[in-house]
């Protein structure tokens, strides 16, 4: 392995210790316990297992059947989400071959980021994470499981269900996906369109006609966003069936890798194989996750999430670690938005296989970590096919079938993984430049500030940010108002940018892996609400993003810079981000939420 990669995960072990220790002695005592139904009331017994078939009753209490739990995202609003429907069935048949059962333990919550962008639906994404993760520990409580599957694709959904199977470490848990839509209208095409309605140029029913080409079928959205980040990460931390990730969702393959799910949690829950997830997710699990984020250009939601999925395992990150990491790692992946292919694409390509498998043989990746497939990451540098008798086989990736998608390890499209830590007196934060022009990395220009990002679009449909500018939105960070993403600022920026002005974003809000070719400062922490340095800022000081040099600040003289008083919230902002449309049940959380950095956690 590369040294420096090594000496990061050192520093993460050791900075960790004490708290990974406390967690694994919990994972210990909880796996020395009789099994549920022998532990249990007879009361207890009764309601848990009333509902199944008396073949299967008998099979989970008298012969002491596996009993596995099912957690799922299901609804038919959320396009990837859509075929969960027919899972359970699917897995309770397999579970019923391998002389097992399966009980829906319950459900989550799933949003759609795309349906509630730039409305107030969107306050509530970030916090359905934490959401999604009581809903796994409420599904897992009833506490007379052997193991578990995941059943969860989307933005916050995948964390929220890691965050919660890591708090029941003892469980073997096997995530399993549901695979991306296909490819409809391009993405570069549909973001064409984007900025045309943005500058007046197509009008609604236009820009409706090419979003609905874009998204018009069942699987995951096709761009390379949170949703399809989740799926690579889940691959580099060898919690899929390998290879699972982005076959379609009514593929005939789709099917044998939902029963070899089945097949494997069942495996890793024998006692000569039993791997819980708390084992499995360790240090070196959290680096490959970080690693192969980085590689392909993944999506800015991570450096937020993974800090809190590596809570939950008893296991400190910070952004800090993600630097040193991105100095490291090659750019092995051009996917929207920081390149012209969908995910399907990058999957024809080689996909996760073929990106692991160069990260592997360049010593960019832990390759003895366990996995729900055996020991050794290598097993993921693998494409899954079907064998004639129903079964599966996995084979050699082989070369890059277009380099213009995937590139190996030794010939990149970058040496470094594209994202940087941003540091200054206006705090810290991050910077995606993976898709960012060379020439746009160091903006230097007047700030204009904005408490909203509808204040935002406003001036830019009055004409008034037609010149070199930074543009920083505040008053959006996870106290605020639920830290939601801002996508609709793309559109306008990049028409700016595009007319030649030298353009910046900095914000405490989230741009998720969407941003593009915009420079974007983003997380900044601490944020306005909690007397971060963005309230200090007033329209027209010079403001420089480097992203070379890894510096953010405010050209003030530093004197009175000080002597700034921080600007406030208005009554006004503060309860148009606390009511309505069930922004009030979240009170608590903006109370309570630590900050971007430490992963917007409310439940520490």
């Amino acid at each position: 392995m590369k040294s420096a990669i090594r000496s990061v995960t050192d520093r993460i072990r050791a900075r960790s210790a004490d708290a990974r220790s406390a967690y694994l002695e919990r994972v210990e005592r909880l796996l020395g316990r009789p099994r549920g139904a022998d532990r249990m009331g007879c009361a207890n017994v009764a309601h848990a297992f009333a509902a199944l078939p008396a073949d299967s009753r008998l099979r989970v209490v008298t012969e002491r059947a596996p009993n596995v739990a099912i957690v799922t995202a299901y609804n038919d609003m959320l396009s990837a989400h859509q075929p969960y429907e027919a899972f359970p069935a699917v897995i309770r048949d397999e579970a019923r071959r391998h002389g097992a059962t399966a009980q829906v333990a319950g459900g989550v919550p799933a949003m759609c980021d795309g349906v509630t962008q730039g409305l107030p639906g969107m306050e509530l994404s970030l916090f359905s994470r934490d959401t999604i993760a009581m809903g796994t520990a409420i599904a897992l409580s009833h506490d007379v499981f052997d193991a578990a599957l995941m059943l969860g694709i989307c933005d916050k959904i995948v964390p929220g269900l890691l965050i919660g199977a890591l708090h029941f470490g003892h469980l073997p848990t096997v995530f399993v996906p549901g695979g991306p839509m296909s490819t409809g209208l391009a993405n570069e095409a549909k973001a064409k369109v984007r900025e045309q309605y943005a500058q007046g140029l197509v009008g609604r029913e236009e820009l409706l006609a090419a979003e609905s080409a874009a998204y018009h079928g069942p699987g995951t959205c096709t761009f390379y966003g949170t949703a399809n980040s989740n799926q690579m990460l889940m691959e580099a931390m060898g919690l899929h069936v390998p290879g699972a990730a982005f076959v379609h969702p009514h593929a005939g393959l789709r099917e044998a890798l939902t029963r070899e799910a089945v097949r494997r949690v069942l495996a890793i829950a024998t006692p000569g194989e039993l791997l819980p997830i708390g084992r499995l997710v360790d240090e070196r699990a959290i680096v490959n996750a970080m690693v192969a984020l980085l590689a392909t250009g993944g999506s800015t939601n991570h450096l937020i999430h993974w800090v809190a999925v590596a809570r939950a395992a008893g296991i400190t990150i910070d952004w800090s670690d993600f630097a040193a990491l991105s100095a490291e790692v090659p750019l092995l992946a051009r996917v929207y938005p920081n390149g012209a292919a969908d995910v399907n694409q990058f999957q024809a390509a080689g996909g996760p296989g073929y990106v692991i498998g160069q990260l592997l043989a360049a010593g960019c990746l832990h390759p003895d970590v366990a996995t729900i497939a055996g020991p050794g990451l290598e097993r993921y540098a693998a494409l899954p096919a079907a064998a004639g008798d129903g079964t599966l086989a996995w084979q050699p990736v082989g070369e890059s079938a277009d380099i213009a998608v995937l590139r190996p390890a030794d010939s990149p499209f970058s040496p470094s993984g594209g994202l940087k830590l941003l540091q200054g007196n206006l705090g810290r934060a991050v910077i995606k430049v993976s898709a960012v022009p060379a020439d746009r990395h160091v903006i230097e220009a007047p700030a204009r500030v904005f408490d909203d990002q509808e204040s935002l679009q406003a001036a830019f449909k009055a004409g008034e940010l037609d010149r070199d500018l930074v543009a920083v939105v505040r008053f959006q960070g996870p106290c605020a108002n639920g830290m939601p993403e801002l996508h609709k600022l793309t559109p306008p920026l990049a028409v700016l940018q595009g007319k030649g002005f030298r353009v910046a974003l900095v914000t405490d809000g989230r741009m998720s892996g969407a941003s593009g070719k915009v420079p974007a400062a983003i997380h900044v922490s601490p944020e306005a609400l909690a007397g971060g340095p963005l309230a200090r800022l007033r329209d027209g000081d010079i403001v420089r993003v480097d992203a070379d040099a890894g510096t953010l600040e405010a050209r003030v003289d530093a004197a009175e810079w000080a002597a700034r008083e921080p600007a406030t919230i208005t009554p006004g902002q503060a309860a148009a981000n606390s009511h309505d449309l069930g922004r009030e049940l979240f009170a608590g959380m903006r109370r309570n939420v630590r900050s971007a950095e430490e992963g917007a956690v409310t439940w520490l």
